[in-house]
């Protein structure tokens, strides 16, 4: 199964562990699924992850993002300019990937994305699918 994480879902795992974001996160290290990212999901990751306040050590960070690099989809996605983002338009990348490998968007910003099936939050995805 292909899923597509958030930013917030990272940073999640790592300030909470052993809770559903860190569950997902673990999950997909043991290649129960699928992470699929482009390169724009690759460089918001990389820049949040790094930011001073989050305090995160390089060794952190390397061990989220090189499992993912290593193991996951790297995809170039159609854009989808139809769909409206008018909360973030940030967002929109992670959307446009996961529309493009048929993917579950996680994210704990529900209110962010369009309603639809395959976009859930950490507790919804871990209570269907872990």
């Amino acid at each position: 199964m292909n899923i597509v994480l958030d930013t917030n879902i990272l940073v999640s795992a790592v300030w909470s562990p052993g809770r559903n974001a860190s569950d997902i996160l673990n999950a997909a290290f043991a290649r129960k699924f699928n992470v699929c990212y482009d390169y724009r999901i690759l460089e918001e990751y990389d820049r949040i992850l790094h930011y001073p306040k989050l305090r995160f050590s390089e060794w952190e960070i390397n061990s989220i993002l090189d499992p993912i690099i290593k193991y996951g989809i790297s995809i170039v996605a159609d854009p989808l300019p139809a769909v409206p983002f008018e909360r973030d338009e940030t967002d929109r990348k992670f959307y446009e990937v996961a529309k493009f490998c048929k993917a579950i968007l996680i994210t704990g910003n529900l209110a962010h994305y369009p309603s639809e099936p395959d976009i859930l939050s950490p507790a919804d995805f871990c209570r269907k699918y872990l």
